[in-house]
């Protein structure tokens, strides 16, 4: 078993500034990242052999992808850098890693800094299972780490900065959607604009955005109801909702791209023991970390979308704080000014993300009660909407866990990382009770599937003793 000082999972912007800081003070962390390369999502790099500039990229976000990317490419010869690999179990202190020939290691470090980053939110909609219905962080990825389009005539649909961001890229990609369908309002702004004053640049810039969509003459429709996506089973033809006069209506699309916001990726903190607590703002459970990330078991520290969802710029200054409250623990020194100075920052950027979320607020608690019971909320167990409203109705689940085996909901692959959420609003819905009080489920190891060689080879050896 590894023991390393400091071990960081992730490779997004909190995990690149929490190993800067570690390296410039003396130390080498070891870096686990599932993906091939540093960046993240947001940042998420091209393959090997594009050659396309920063800006076509990455957009207004240009010059700190190059920033993180260069940080980090500096650091790869006073890391241990581990590419391609799954943390994908943690128990009494001990992380257990896989990499990508299917080898296996354990590695117990002094001091754990999860940054575990965050996925699309989505909600069940009638059609979201069929070919060309895509999340919007999925349409992201195509256009980044693919350089194609989704689609020829794409509709975008959700609530949200990442909503115009996407249809903005696609744009300048030369694939402008044909609309983007807005389930917050006028209203809703009103509700955030004070607190996203916080950002007045960040503001300006979304702004800037959605008159740039306008300009090149993509339809905006806001105070929309999402009803469903059309098609035959093979693909998506179109997207229906209702306009905010209540009329209902369909536009036609070869693709389509929804979401509403990011949940959290917080499984490895629940398998660490670490506690949650119901964010009403972001509307999910979220782990309970002070300021500086510490949670409450000793020697696991969080940074970035995985505790707080405060965007890049709040995940470097996590990230920077994490590393800094780890080497405070461990009595490896101090800086005051730069933890008050990146402090301040972060409050910023929690403080204008509540605004943005109050801003453009989640359609599940609206959809709850009002899909077909036919619609599928769980794709890997295909565990539709009424098959929750039974199981609370005529099966008394009282909570998400109990749903969970009776109706097998969040059982699958994913093991709820997308139905999760959207699960524990119908559920509450049909109990007529808050979406708080049925709760949350219960992280499992693995976190995400593992290759059957493994399972196979593990076995021979017990086997065999060898």
């Amino acid at each position: 078993m590894a023991t390393p000082d400091f071990v960081i999972v992730g490779a997004g912007p909190a995990g690149v500034r929490a190993a800067e800081l570690l390296v410039a003070a003396g130390h080498c962390p070891m870096v686990i990242d599932e993906a091939p390369a540093s960046g993240g999502q947001i940042y998420r790099r091209q393959p090997a052999g594009f050659t396309r500039s920063p800006e076509k990229l990455y957009g207004t976000e240009a010059s700190k992808a190059v920033s993180i990317h260069t940080t980090f490419d500096a650091l790869k010869d006073r890391i241990d850098y581990r590419p391609e690999h799954l943390a994908w179990a943690l128990r009494d202190g001990a992380l257990h890693v896989i990499g990508p020939d299917n080898g296996t290691e354990t590695v117990r470090p002094r001091a754990l800094i999860l940054c575990p980053g965050a996925t699309d939110r989505v909600f069940a909609l009638p059609g979201w299972t069929q070919p060309g219905v895509y999340t919007l962080g999925a349409a992201q990825i195509s256009l980044k780490a693919q350089a194609m389009a989704i689609g020829r005539r794409i509709v975008f649909m959700g609530a949200g900065p990442l909503l115009y961001l996407v249809a903005w890229q696609y744009m300048k990609a030369g694939a402008a959607p044909v609309a983007v369908l807005d389930s917050s309002g006028m209203a809703d702004r009103l509700k955030g604009v004070g607190r996203m004053a916080a950002r007045p640049g960040v503001m300006r810039l979304g702004l800037k955005l959605i008159a740039d969509l306008r300009r090149a003459g993509v339809p905006i429709h806001t105070s929309i109801t999402p009803r469903g996506f059309e098609g035959d089973g093979t693909a998506v033809t179109g997207v229906r909702f209702t306009d905010r006069k209540g009329a209902g209506q369909v536009i036609a699309c070869d693709a389509a791209g929804f979401g509403w916001h990011l949940r959290a990726e917080t499984q490895l903190a629940d398998l660490a023991g670490v506690p949650f607590a119901f964010d009403h703002g972001l509307r999910q459970w979220m782990p309970q970390v002070d300021p500086m990330g510490r949670t409450p078991v000793a020697g696991v520290y969080m940074a970035g979308d995985g505790m707080q969802l405060a965007g890049a710029d709040g995940a470097e200054a996590s990230g920077r704080l994490a590393a800094r409250a780890a080497l405070a623990d461990l009595g490896l020194g101090e800086d005051q000014a730069g933890t008050r100075a990146d402090l301040r920052l972060n409050a910023k950027m929690r403080r204008f993300r509540d605004g943005v979320f109050a801003a453009f607020p989640f359609a599940g608690p609206k959809l709850a009660g009002e899909i077909p019971d036919a619609t599928v909320v769980c794709r890997c167990e295909e565990i539709t909407a009424g098959q929750i409203r039974a199981a609370a109705k005529d099966l008394g689940a009282p909570e998400m866990n109990r749903a969970k085996a009776l109706c097998r909901l969040g059982m699958g692959r994913c093991q709820g990382r997308y139905c999760a959420l959207a699960g524990a609003e119908i559920l509450a819905a049909a109990l007529g009770q808050p979406v708080e009080a049925v709760g949350r489920l219960r992280g499992q190891a693995p976190v995400k599937p593992l290759p059957a060689g493994l399972h196979i080879r593990d076995t021979e050896t017990e086997r065999t003793g060898q």
